[in-house]
């Protein structure tokens, strides 16, 4: 994080926005090795300097990695005005923050919450051919062929002859005759709008359920129910990286 300004370094913390931070400063809330701060502008050495707020020492890492089972309903992005967003799931002072990558509204699974940017373009750019699995429940019999035709490419959008790359399509257990239903594993390499459903919609049939269970290096934890979260191991961070 290095040099940068005292007034950015406390809004990225949570302490407040810049113009909040402006007026604790004036009070007096604010200081620096032990000295009050005078200037919003002032600028710190993040990797020296000792901040506080109201007598409390700020810490912050330069990135910060949680894994989030994301629950149905929950919008991946960092404000929306008509659902919660997951990271209103995320207990922590940063205001810089951001899903990487998206799960649709009703899809669960597995979701990265960072503020690394350069990671997370690494990790959903389609040229680095970072794998991202999904467990979905198939409305119709999903068979060889349909497995076949995933790992072949499929088109997925009529007006501008859209193709999703070749993916791996697993069968995981028995078909369920009479509810009509396949549970399966589907593995991409990128990320198109809605793309398993649309997927599964070129072969003629209906996802009913989805969920992400790996991202890269990470697996969703069994133990990790909907709603929950967990900060990144090192060895996690490092596979990412």
């Amino acid at each position: 994080m290095a040099v940068l300004r005292i007034d950015k370094y406390l809004a990225d913390a949570g302490i407040g926005t810049r113009s909040e931070i402006k007026i604790y400063i004036k009070k007096g809330f604010i200081t620096i090795n032990g000295t009050s701060a005078t200037k919003p502008d002032t600028k710190i050495d993040t990797n020296k300097d000792i901040i506080c707020f109201q007598n409390e020492e700020i810490q912050m890492d330069d990135f910060e990695y949680y894994l989030l089972n994301k629950p149905a309903g929950y919008v991946s992005a960092t404000k929306d005005n008509t659902a919660p967003t997951v990271l209103s799931l995320i207990q922590s002072r940063r205001s810089d923050l951001f899903p990487a990558g998206r799960l649709d509204k009703d899809t669960e699974g597995l979701l990265l919450i960072t503020n690394d940017g350069a990671l997370s373009h690494k990790l959903l750019s389609p040229k680095h051919h970072v794998d991202k699995t999904y467990y979905a429940i198939i409305e119709g019999k999903v068979d060889e062929q349909d497995i076949h035709l995933f790992k072949e490419g499929l088109f997925i959008g009529d007006e501008d002859l859209e193709t999703a790359l070749p993916a791996k399509l697993s069968i995981v257990a028995d078909y369920d005759v009479e509810q009509n239903l396949s549970y399966v594993n589907v593995t991409i390499q990128e990320g198109k709008f809605h793309q398993v459903k649309r997927m599964f919609q070129a072969v003629g049939k209906k996802v009913t359920y989805l969920k992400r269970i790996t991202f890269g290096g990470l697996t969703l934890p069994e133990d990790l129910s909907p709603g929950d979260y967990r900060k990144l191991t090192k060895d996690e961070i490092n596979r990412l990286l």
